[in-house]
């Protein structure tokens, strides 16, 4: 009997959940591919560890000790108690997903103890050295040897970069796979907050460190938010760090007094991918929802210098803008009559190519 090919897959936030979806139930379709999923415990709450993983039917077989601090700190925590689970048992390849703090202490684990080291989505760039994710994805694809790419810039990234792209392969972008897996669920959800169902509203989601850590990204902000109500009811999904940010800096009762917003807890998955997908517009600073929001055809506009996803405003319904709120109402009406592709392989079987790509590679 053949050997398996041991697999480790690492995931270690919400997005990387939401893009490692179908996995599980591909890689069964494969008789000597035997696929492990652990889970960093990066961004630990009960949100991540019970109702992601439920929604989407899957569990991770190893989840790694909590831990709480800098996130300097936490790069070796998760390094220290990865290496543990893995030197027990070797595997052949690690798989490591975007650009978080675990995606960087899965590939100096596997360098370090010679596991090969598979990188998905791969090859995207901003450009910006100022955010964190940019130092990781440098580093993480100088430690790989197989890079699996969502849109034509990774591709284009890592042969500018040198690689060998005989190892560099074009799947798709795993998110969609998610997207498409999960539709019904989606259309069929119930919001569970109140607001008025009459009314048009914007989707709002922010929580990069340049736009919440400081007063000055809060007070625009808000200002955003005064505008945008008096056009559109708005439904903000608070993040957590932008919750305690604004706590912080005592705005909670300036922010509860813009009248037509509606503040919600971190939605679970089904539920904020119908919020976007009813909604009029979206107003985020995050990276995947201006992929969700070009697959699904509705303006994104971006509070961001930069995006490490240029298909998103090449082909797609997404903006990068500066806080500008008249500005800002009007990019996303003209977004929304912006004829608008979704990029190429971005058709629900992105996970299906990449194990195919590892079922011939080890099958050579």
């Amino acid at each position: 009997m053949k050997k398996k090919v041991k697999i480790v897959l690492l995931v270690g936030t919400r997005p990387n959940i939401v893009k490692i979806s179908q996995f599980r139930k591909v890689f069964s379709q494969f008789e000597n591919l035997e696929l492990k999923i652990i889970h960093s415990n990066q961004h630990y709450s009960e949100s991540v560890s019970s109702i992601f993983f439920t929604q989407f039917g899957i569990e991770a077989d190893v989840i790694l000790p909590h831990f709480k601090g800098h996130a300097s700190a936490h790069l070796g925590h998760i390094i220290q108690y990865l290496t543990l689970e893995l030197v027990s048992d070797i595997p052949d390849l690690l798989i490591v997903v975007g650009d978080v703090n675990s995606t960087l202490a899965g590939a100096i684990v596997g360098n370090k103890l010679g596991i090969k080291l598979a990188h998905l989505e791969s090859g995207l760039r901003s450009y910006d050295r100022q955010m964190p994710e940019e130092i990781n994805r440098i580093i993480v694809d100088e430690l790989s040897d197989y890079f699996f790419v969502t849109e034509q810039s990774g591709w284009d990234n890592l042969k500018e970069d040198g690689k060998d792209m005989n190892n560099v392969f074009f799947v798709g972008n795993t998110m969609i796979d998610s997207l498409k897996a999960f539709s019904k669920e989606i259309h069929s959800k119930k919001f569970s907050f109140a607001y008025d169902e009459d009314r048009p509203y914007l989707a709002m989601t922010l929580h990069r460190p340049s736009n919440v850590d400081n007063s000055e990204g809060l007070l625009k902000i808000l200002s955003l938010l005064k505008h945008c109500s008096e056009h559109f009811q708005v439904i903000f999904p608070m993040h957590p760090r932008t919750k305690k940010n604004i706590d912080n800096f005592n705005l909670t009762k300036d922010f509860e007094a813009v009248k037509e917003v509606v503040y919600t807890d971190p939605l679970d998955y089904f539920t904020f991918q119908k919020l976007i997908a009813c909604a009029d517009g979206v107003i985020t600073d995050s990276g995947g929802i201006q992929e969700e929001t070009t697959f699904i055809g509705i303006p994104c506009v971006t509070l961001r210098e930069n995006t490490e996803r240029p298909s998103t405003i090449d082909i797609g319904t997404n903006e990068l803008m500066d806080f500008d709120p008249p500005l800002i109402l009007n990019k996303l009406k003209e977004l929304g009559s912006k004829p608008s592709q979704v990029p190429p392989l971005w058709d629900g079987n992105a996970t299906q190519r990449i194990a195919e790509k590892l079922n011939e590679i080890y099958s050579a």
